[in-house]
């Protein structure tokens, strides 16, 4: 005890001046920069408003919440609303169908993205380039109101796709898409990247753009071909931005999305297109159960929280660094 308390008595001034030295340099350099800290307050209020503030709002996940009744009146009933959430076969099927359209988005969504960054890259007439990334990048800002309505006419009895397939003989008649449940995750999955791959490209060829040109000339003196410096150069300079960007979707992978579920979504592909989103429209905020609807908000952040902790701590183990 004796030992310990002069380790303690020794070590103490020294850990409390490194302290007061971090503070100092701390406090310096917020001076040297409230510039900048002056800019990004408004951003840190608006974070805490609309991030923040509301987590208040959680509470109503442990009530039978009545929008009449003041706070202290509500009847507070536990974790009822989670325990029919996990015993409901709808749920535990809805929860089935958030998970495999996630995954289906993600590794589609990764997978286009990166190899049209890699082939826009790889292109040497500008002016072509410019055509490419423009005509791939306007998907992305139609709304999915109007996508949709471009998807159901595509896929519709008349739509171009069974005309292609009818005129090739792949199929003897036409079928309806949208109305046969076991199509939906790849008619959603097509969707996403038709309407998001030219975006998601523009964060990739900002990386391959950092990338030191000297190496790609050093490749070419070399002997090396187009794939070769792809693999070895390319895609090195680009892995620690696809880590982060996949670190960041897989604590998304709960977000399966709400807009074109709901609107490609039908009486006839419900069992495949229902996810949490549109669950918790139909059977919590349409019946006026917003406890059940902010039980389902909570079930949904705290597992994005788990998978995006699980998903940097296992990067930062094999060495890839992560978020934090």
């Amino acid at each position: 005890m004796q030992a310990q308390t002069k380790i303690k008595s020794h070590t103490s001034p020294i850990v409390q001046l490194n302290q007061e030295k971090g503070i100092k340099a701390f406090i310096k350099k917020c001076r040297s920069q409230k510039a900048l800290l002056f800019m990004t307050l408004p951003f840190v209020i608006w974070v805490f408003i609309f991030k923040y503030f509301p987590v208040w709002g959680w509470s109503m996940a442990f009530q039978d919440f009545k929008p009449a009744r003041p706070f202290s009146e509500q009847e507070w009933v536990g974790f009822k609303h989670f325990i029919f959430l996990f015993t409901d076969d709808r749920f535990l099927g809805v929860l089935r169908n958030t998970l495999a359209q996630s995954i289906i988005n993600l590794v589609l969504g990764f997978v286009t993205a990166i190899g049209l960054a890699l082939l826009i890259n790889e292109l040497t007439n500008l002016k072509f380039k410019k055509v490419v990334q423009t005509i791939s990048y306007l998907p992305h800002f139609l709304s999915w109101v109007v996508a949709a309505a471009l998807v159901s006419s595509v896929l519709s009895i008349d739509g171009i796709v069974n005309e292609i397939l009818m005129g090739l003989n792949i199929i003897d008649k036409e079928i309806l898409w949208l109305g046969k449940g076991e199509y939906f995750w790849g008619i959603l999955g097509a969707s996403e990247v038709w309407k998001n791959v030219g975006w998601n490209t523009i964060i990739y060829l900002a990386a391959i753009s950092m990338i030191d040109q000297e190496q790609y000339e050093a490749a070419k003196i070399d002997g090396a071909s187009r794939l070769q410096r792809i693999r070895y150069i390319t895609l090195p300079g680009m892995k620690q931005v696809i880590v982060i960007l996949l670190i960041m979707n897989i604590g998304y992978i709960i977000e399966a999305g709400f807009e074109a579920q709901y609107l490609l979504g039908n009486g006839q592909n419900i069992e495949f297109s229902e996810n949490i989103d549109v669950f918790v429209i139909n059977y919590g905020i349409s019946m006026f159960n917003f406890s059940l609807a902010t039980a389902a908000g909570v079930f949904k952040t705290v597992i994005s929280l788990i998978f995006l902790m699980a998903a940097n701590s296992f990067s930062k183990k094999m060495g890839q660094g992560g978020l934090y």
